[in-house]
């Protein structure tokens, strides 16, 4: 049997983290820890902050089909849409194998793959990059920029990603938020903020127009860097999406768990 220890921590990440980002957001967001079901729900126009997901270890079919029918049931009384983002290796073989037919019977379909990744890799060192100086994000200016970015990455309207972060305190003072300039303008960005011994890499994005010339891979060292150096941490996470997936295991993260993003259908 595969060891789910990597697995288990990578879905506890995001409940961790998760908490704290959507309570930043709004103070009366949607917090709960159900019989395995971990919601996390902000209900603002910002997606990634509108989150459930399944938190059982080992899940067989029936069960997994039953928690996806109460996720999605969960997920259709909000105002505002988001995801389920399930952790695949928590589900056993015949749940895997009989995953799509259970989600398209509860009304989800699959808005795209990512995948869990760690590593002890910390500290790293100061990155540098020809193209690029770093400033941490500290001011609504500079918090706006970041979160732009993270739209124009991601294919959300720059009004749905600053309901997400413009005006955060958590953003501005906990979470070692960067921006890489080029030429003074903002082209990529990286956050870390520690949780639970780990430091996650959060929000992680390039402008599409600057993309492949290594900026993202840069950024990302500089919060790690930075994030490590205030904290003294040595093992960070993150979930990766599919395109960003190669960049990380160059830093030193390893795959550990493949995720499923499941919005409603319809």
């Amino acid at each position: 049997m595969k060891d789910l220890a990597e697995s288990t921590e990578s879905m506890e990440q995001l409940a961790t983290v998760w908490r704290a980002m959507v309570l930043d957001r709004a103070p009366g967001a949607d917090v709960r820890d159900l019989p395995g079901i971990a919601v996390r729900w902000a209900d603002c126009r910002f997606a990634f902050w509108n989150c459930v997901t399944l938190t059982e270890a080992g899940t067989g079919p029936a069960l997994a089909a039953r928690r996806l029918a109460e996720a999605a049931q969960i997920m259709r009384s909000k105002r505002h849409p988001g995801f389920l983002w399930l952790f695949e290796d928590l589900l056993d073989d015949g749940a895997r194998a009989c995953l799509d037919e259970a989600a398209g019977q509860a009304g989800l379909r699959l808005a795209f793959p990512g995948t869990g990744m760690a590593g002890d890799l910390l500290p790293v060192p100061d990155p540098v990059h020809p193209d690029l100086t770093f400033v941490r994000v500290r001011s609504d200016d500079q918090l706006t920029a970041y979160a732009d970015l993270n739209s124009r990455a991601y294919g959300f309207d720059l009004a749905e990603g600053r309901d997400g972060l413009v005006g955060s305190a958590l953003w501005k003072q906990d979470v070692y938020a960067y921006l890489g300039l080029r030429d003074g303008v903002p082209v990529t960005c990286a956050g870390t903020v520690a949780a639970d011994g780990r430091l996650f890499v959060a929000l992680v994005a390039t402008d599409p127009g600057w993309q492949r010339r290594g900026y993202g891979e840069a950024v990302t060292r500089k919060a790690l860097h930075e994030g490590a150096r205030a904290t003294g941490l040595t093992r960070a996470t993150l979930h990766a999406t599919e395109a960003g997936a190669p960049v990380y295991p160059r830093i030193g993260f390893r795959p550990n768990s493949r995720i499923r993003f499941y919005g409603l259908d319809g």
